[in-house]
């Protein structure tokens, strides 16, 4: 486990969290157009997946990777996103005007949109979002469903964000930062698993052996 040399103020795992804030704030300003969100967050999680690999986690580093990120295919994918979150909201506003069948039709639009929002945002953590959405969309998909708890752990990390959000203002602005961690270590989670399931494999055999 890395620790601090002697003389050293702050500790590795200090340092990455201020990486982490800087390149939240460099994700909130690079959101700002909003049809960028999604490559603004995709470069957040391929910048943070770069720490494990030994690169630096800077604003720098993110803003250069971004753009080269902005092609028609980014857009396109954040165009996507606008307009579904603009249905979700007009159909959450059609509900709530007391239409026949309101609740059942809210409740499913929720479902719905709770759907939608946790593959595009798995889709954000992998590495194919950086050159191919439609992949990182679909692998995003499968890892909705047979991954429920990366799922929940997603759902987790965005209620966690809103709610830092609305007690404090300002930290909107750094929440994309751990958010995109989240979304990171989500992805690495199950990307390292079967290889968890292979090594308890051999091991319980053996076990076995000896009893």
């Amino acid at each position: 486990m890395p620790t601090r040399e002697a003389g050293e103020v702050f500790g590795p795992r200090t340092t990455l969290f201020a990486d982490v804030l800087s390149v939240g704030l460099a994700t909130a300003v690079a959101c700002l157009p909003l049809v960028t969100v999604p490559a603004a967050l995709s470069t957040a999680c391929a910048v943070l997946r770069g720490a494990g690999e030994g690169r630096p986690v800077t604003a720098g580093r993110y803003a250069a990777l971004l753009r080269r990120r902005l092609r028609a295919g980014d857009v396109g994918a954040g165009a996507v996103a606008l307009a579904g979150l603009l249905v979700l909201a007009a159909d959450l506003a059609l509900a709530g005007a007391g239409l026949p069948g309101a609740p059942l039709f809210a409740v499913a639009a929720g479902v719905i949109g709770t759907g939608a929002a946790v593959v595009g945002l798995r889709a954000c953590g992998r590495p194919e979002s950086l050159t191919d959405w439609r992949a990182a969309v679909r692998g995003a998909g499968r890892d909705a469903v047979s991954d429920a708890g990366g799922s929940g752990l997603v759902l987790l990390a965005v209620v966690t964000a809103v709610a830092c959000a609305w007690m404090l203002l300002p930290l909107a602005f750094l929440a994309p930062g751990p958010l995109a961690l989240a979304l990171t270590a989500v992805d690495v989670r199950r990307r390292s698993a079967p290889a968890r399931r292979a090594y308890a494999v051999p091991l319980s055999r053996g076990r076995g052996r000896r009893g």
